[in-house]
């Protein structure tokens, strides 16, 4: 199936089921959030990453709108959809501020693995607890899938836009494992390191046992 959607570009990637909040002030998305919110019609947030447009979005919906200003500008929450692949961007719209995309929905797998789910979370706070941070998911663990866990794993902006664009859910999990088991090493190395900066410069007993 094909579409016509309303786009939002925006520096981020957004995956199906998270909340977004987002401030619009620009003219030309006042005029594309209003007319949603009017017409009750989701829009289209395509990644964009070092200034491209890239082929792979999330059609979100407005859930609420927060606040409105006297100057237009509104604070808005959305919920994403699904994901969707622009197959041609239509930047001028007849009496429309704003650009838009024909777009189709890829099949998306969810069938899953609960052994492997398991893992990826695991890894997930081992690298928190590494970090010193904390970090809560919206739903109880086993109701978790990869989009969930995503944002929490310290990819960079181009890893998350490579998950968007993976169907199967078994898929983005293997692709969180192995993000996960290269990276945590790094960080428990890093923090060694920070460790041993700490000791330059204070004295230290230095005596060897039994020497």
């Amino acid at each position: 199936m094909t579409n016509f959607i309303p786009i939002f570009p925006l520096g981020i990637v957004v995956y199906p089921g998270e909340q977004l909040n987002l401030h619009i002030f620009e003219p030309r998305y006042k005029q594309l959030v209003s007319e949603c919110i009017q017409h009750q019609k989701p829009f289209g947030i395509p990644a964009v990453i070092d200034k491209k447009v890239n082929e792979f979005g999330t059609l979100v919906e407005i859930t609420a709108v927060e606040k409105q200003y006297d100057n237009g500008e509104m604070d808005i929450k959305t919920k994403g959809l699904r994901v969707f692949r622009i197959l041609e961007i239509i930047r001028e719209v007849p009496d429309k501020l704003y650009a838009g995309a024909i777009v189709n929905y890829p099949e998306n797998h969810q069938r899953t693995s609960r052994n492997l789910q398991k893992q990826v979370l695991t890894a997930v706070r081992e690298l928190h607890q590494i970090l010193q941070v904390s970090k809560s998911f919206p739903r109880a663990d086993e109701h978790l899938h990869a989009y969930d866990i995503a944002h929490h794993a310290g990819l960079s902006l181009q890893e998350e836009y490579e998950l968007l664009h993976l169907f199967q859910e078994l898929q983005r999990l293997e692709y969180l494992k192995r993000h996960l088991t290269k990276v945590i090493p790094m960080m428990m190395e890093m923090e060694r390191l920070k460790d041993r900066v700490k000791l330059n410069g204070h004295f230290r007993n230095l005596s060897v046992d039994n020497f």
